[in-house]
């Protein structure tokens, strides 16, 4: 449950800043989509290397 709330504390933070953004006509500061993938695919490879240390080492 502490994941989600602070999920949804990200996600809540990000949408605010996009709206000052917009409203200042600023461009998005995020980089794009392929980046965002990239980035993405760092966290679950970060995931997966714990989760096979605890399995391998258990």
């Amino acid at each position: 449950m502490d994941f989600l709330r602070q999920a949804g504390m990200s996600l809540l933070g990000g949408f605010i800043i996009g709206v000052v953004f917009g409203w200042i006509k600023l461009p998005a500061p995020v980089p794009p989509l392929l980046g965002l993938i990239g980035a993405a695919g760092v966290l679950l490879g970060g995931y997966a290397y714990e989760l096979i240390v605890k399995l391998i080492f258990k």
